[in-house]
């Protein structure tokens, strides 16, 4: 299921490809694209940076250059989500219900220490993401918000505070497209990571050193052979981090000098024998902190482990010599240049020939978030409107389930090093597809495009015909399926694949296109003819049901 696979000379075969062939590294880098910009690479483009390429935002950006559309993309102008509101119900006597909470208002800030009222608010959290993913802007915003949440990975079951997650989980959007080393500053003290990693434990008598190896291993240098930080290191930094603690009724963390270790802090050679002079004021856990990650924001390796993992992200897992020399170190120039800005770095990594290089395209296998949100927006699977959040939020439950029946539990990552697609070398992406996943993946758009699913007696469902009357001449049997895996598919499938598909569904085994063509003209002009309504909707059924069971699917 892997690029290289499917970009063997035999990629138009159904079979299972054979993962011997070793298909070339793009050896292109950052200058910009100026190759052919139309529908292809605008699909391209917007299903890596937003979460399926639905035709509208398509159409939105056709006939822009290559630099409008993703300047467009890095510059938000919309405005943040409204947070998540009570949609839930309890029904048990509670230690303190949150009564004072009307039905439909956000809870976000209001304390409350109840473990029932938590476990609710962090279920409503997590519906409420998934409706922002669906409804996302024209932007790379959520796209950048769970590659941040996959970076800085916290977990809601472990928080067990649904107004921590939620302030965390704005952090990161607020800062999806700003400066990466503010961002982990106020990683660093949020209360969620305090939590998480055991910060507000972390005291000059019992230094706690689990954010501070994180921080180093996993949040700024990475664990690459250049990075050659000590134990010592990890331990002089949890000296540094001492001393702060979290004020749950204020849902805001605070730091307490008497806590703190004001000792010096001698780090090694990899950090230049830099020694961090202990403050014992009342601000200096902010003055230690800020030291610390001047510090480690000196080196080499944070702009080049960061780049990595935005590469990994976005374009693919194969990181070669040629990747590292073409893309990785001149995209860590950028980003050291910019003063850790992230737009700068995406800018160049998204209008770069490598990005829109042949081999880069449908080089990823979907992730369950990019599969599920991306249907839905594909399709344009109808929601209720958003004064009925409650069906609303019943519909978002659904989808994020199946996201976690296929190993994607979106707040809960299965640990703090994130998503093992994203690190774990030499499957990388190929973890998401598995004996257990890939039939649950099938089940879930069998399920959708066939029955729907029904929640407070309204359905959510992908309505094959709605999606064919988008495109261009759906009255074209030879149209309507090239067309439709323009959208659907970022790797083509046989000439006689497409035939066969045409005469078995689309024609009954008929062998004149017009038997389509006159199918369809009537199903626009009388749609109240039941029988041909019937027979059309079930063929495009069929016909959409059966694309997104072939493994051409899975590739974005």
């Amino acid at each position: 299921m892997d690029r290289r696979s499917f970009l063997s000379p035999k990629k138009n075969s159904t079979k299972a490809p054979s993962t011997a062939f070793v298909a070339p590294t793009p050896t292109t880098g950052l200058n910009q694209y100026t190759g052919t910009f139309g529908e292809d690479e605008i699909i391209h483009l917007l299903k890596r940076t937003m979460f399926g390429a639905a035709k509208a935002d398509v159409a939105y950006f056709l006939g822009k250059t290559v630099s409008q559309v993703v300047d467009a993309l890095v510059n938000t102008t919309a405005p943040l989500p409204a947070p998540p509101v009570k949609e839930y119900v309890h029904t048990t006597a509670l230690t303190q219900p949150d009564t004072n909470i009307a039905t439909g208002t956000t809870w976000v800030n209001d304390y409350n220490i109840d473990g029932t009222i938590q476990s609710l608010r962090r279920a409503s959290f997590k519906k409420w993401w998934m409706g922002v993913m669906i409804n996302q802007d024209r932007s790379i915003r959520e796209k950048m918000t769970l590659f941040l949440h996959n970076h800085f990975a916290t977990e809601t079951a472990d928080v067990a505070n649904g107004n921590y997650c939620y302030k965390h989980h704005n952090l990161l959007r607020t800062n999806a497209l700003g400066n990466f080393k503010t961002l982990t500053k106020a990683i660093t003290i949020d209360p969620a990571m305090l939590v998480y990693l055991n910060g507000q434990l972390n005291t000059a008598t019992a230094p706690d050193e689990n954010y501070g190896r994180e921080l180093l291993e996993l949040f700024t240098c990475g664990k690459e052979p250049d990075s050659q930080y000590t134990e010592a290191d990890v331990k002089a930094a949890a000296k540094i981090l001492t001393g702060w603690r979290n004020n749950a009724s204020l849902i805001e963390s605070y730091f307490t000098l008497s806590r703190h270790d004001v000792t010096n802090k001698q780090f090694s050679a990899f950090f230049n024998n830099t020694v961090i002079q202990g403050k014992n004021v009342a601000n200096g856990g902010d003055l230690e902190i800020d030291a610390l990650l001047n510090m480690i924001f000196s080196t080499q390796e944070v702009a080049k482990y960061i780049c990595r993992r935005l590469y990994r992200w976005f374009v693919y897992y194969d990181i070669d010599a040629t990747v590292e020399t073409n893309i990785i170190k001149p995209l860590a120039d950028i980003f050291r240049n910019n003063n850790y800005e992230l737009k700068p770095v995406l800018s160049t990594l998204l209008k770069s020939e490598h990005f829109f290089d042949t081999l880069s395209i449908g080089s990823q296998i979907k992730s369950p978030v990019d599969l599920v949100v991306g249907m839905c927006r594909e399709y344009n699977v109808a929601f209720q409107p958003n004064t009925d959040y409650v069906t609303n939020y019943g519909f978002y439950n659904y989808l994020a389930s199946w996201c976690t029946n296929m190993q994607q539990n979106i707040g809960d990552p299965p640990d703090v090093s994130g998503w093992k697609a994203y690190y774990q070398a030499p499957q990388f992406y190929e973890i998401w597809i598995n004996a257990d996943t890939l039939p649950k993946r099938n089940q879930f758009t069998d399920t959708l495009v066939v029955s729907g699913y029904t929640y407070n007696s309204k359905k959510i469902l992908v309505d094959g015909s709605e999606f064919a009357k988008l495109l261009p001449n759906p009255s074209n049997p030879n149209a309507l399926i090239d067309d439709s895996l323009k959208y659907l598919y970022r790797i083509n499938i046989s000439v006689s694949l497409k035939a066969q598909l045409k005469k078995d569904i689309l024609l009954s085994g008929q062998i004149t296109d017009s038997y389509w063509t006159d199918a369809w003209n009537l199903f626009i002009a009388t749609p109240t003819n039941t029988a041909n309504t019937t027979s059309v909707k079930n063929k495009l059924r069929d016909l959409y049901k059966y694309l997104m069971n072939l493994p051409e699917y899975q590739l974005a």
